[in-house]
């Protein structure tokens, strides 16, 4: 298994994430953010601090996928990070309620992660999810929700101003590139050391993405 990359420049939101976990509640958090800038690192990170961490992913929107291959596909992690015979993928309510059970007690943090893609195709689901919050999820005090996508538009239209979700988010995060001072941190180290002019040239490329600063052989020239 190849090393984990450090965690860099995500502090202050790592920070603001930790103090839900001061509410007597449970934890609805909205992160949104263009790819690859580090939203589902960012709660997997948090995520170090609980005694059990569910990560369910949509599948991309890509020409072909339907509603149904969304909810086998949540129903197939459900599978692998649970153990147990998977529930009817037919519908949300199911699947929602199956998951619920597996977070109704304990210190758990439950990501959603690239929700856009989950929910695009089928208007049933963010009605299922809001239910299942309300009869189920909540009753967990301990519990974190973390709900994120790449799609900001949609999520902003269906979740942040959709009068189903007011008065239950209890945080929204977006996340933006990541300041030079902080890219500087990806240089250096086993990664070896950069000249200024080399690292300008890099993040003319990559910005200040951490994904792609991830990506850096700083043994090549940035051409």
């Amino acid at each position: 298994m190849s090393e984990e990359t450090p965690f860099i420049g995500r502090e202050k939101e790592l920070k603001r994430l930790q103090e839900t976990k001061e509410n007597r509640i449970a934890d609805l958090v909205v992160i949104t953010g263009r790819r690859r800038i580090g939203k589902t690192r960012l709660a997997e990170e948090f995520g170090k601090s609980f005694d059990q961490v569910f990560l369910f992913t949509g599948l991309p929107q890509t020409k072909g996928i339907t509603a149904q291959m969304q909810r086998d596909h949540f129903a197939q992690q459900l599978l692998r990070q649970t153990r147990l015979p998977p529930p009817s993928s037919k519908n949300w309510n199911d699947l929602f309620w199956h998951t619920a059970h597996h977070c109704k007690e304990g210190n758990i943090l439950l990501i959603i992660d690239e929700i856009s893609w989950i929910g695009m195709k089928d208007p049933t689901f963010l009605g299922k999810l809001k239910t299942t919050w309300d009869q189920d999820f909540k009753k967990n005090s301990n519990l974190v929700v973390i709900l994120t996508g790449s799609v900001s538009s949609w999520i902003e239209k269906n979740i942040l101003n959709n009068t189903g979700f007011v008065g239950r988010i209890s945080l929204e995060l977006s996340l933006d590139e990541l300041p030079l001072h902080r890219c500087n941190d990806f240089f250096g180290g086993k990664y070896g050391k950069l000249s200024p002019f080399e690292k300008f040239k890099v993040l003319s490329v990559t910005g200040g993405i951490p994904r792609y600063l991830e990506e850096i052989i700083s043994l090549r020239s940035s051409e």
